[in-house]
């Protein structure tokens, strides 16, 4: 009654019925783990995320700031809605960067170009590539 299911990319995989993880190979030392994303690419997309991401969700909580100090020096009268607006902006600027960070870090062993533009369209290419295989093997 074992239920079979199909394991993520991401996921070890999972040795045959009857043997450890670390007799896998013969010996007795954990078997290395394959993972989906290096560790330098992962620290780099980190690294772009949090540039990407955190600038602008700084700035939309800096113009609740900068509306205040405005409004009660009586140096400006700015509408409710202008600070809304002008925040939720550098919000979704912000949301937008979560995916770019993503989507602009290198692959290769060097760290690419400081906005990493050249490499959003080949990451975005492996993401179809790898949405496209996920059906397939689905089906």
């Amino acid at each position: 009654m074992t239920d079979q299911r199909q394991s993520l990319p991401f996921e070890p995989k999972s040795a045959p019925k009857g043997q450890s993880q670390g007799s896998r190979k013969g010996g007795s030392a954990p078997a290395q783990r394959q993972e989906a994303i290096p560790k330098p690419v992962a620290n780099r997309m980190a690294r772009r995320v949090a540039i990407f991401t955190g600038l602008p969700s700084l700035a939309g909580m800096g113009v609740f700031v900068l509306s205040y100090v405005l409004m009660t020096r009586g140096i400006a009268d700015i509408a409710p809605g202008v600070t809304l607006a002008g925040s939720g902006f550098f919000f979704l600027l912000g949301l937008a960067g979560l995916s770019y960070g993503v989507l602009s870090a290198s692959w290769e062993k060097n760290n690419g170009s400081l906005l990493g533009l050249e490499n959003v369209k080949p990451n975005l290419q492996r993401m179809r590539e790898s949405i496209r295989a996920q059906k397939e093997s689905k089906s």
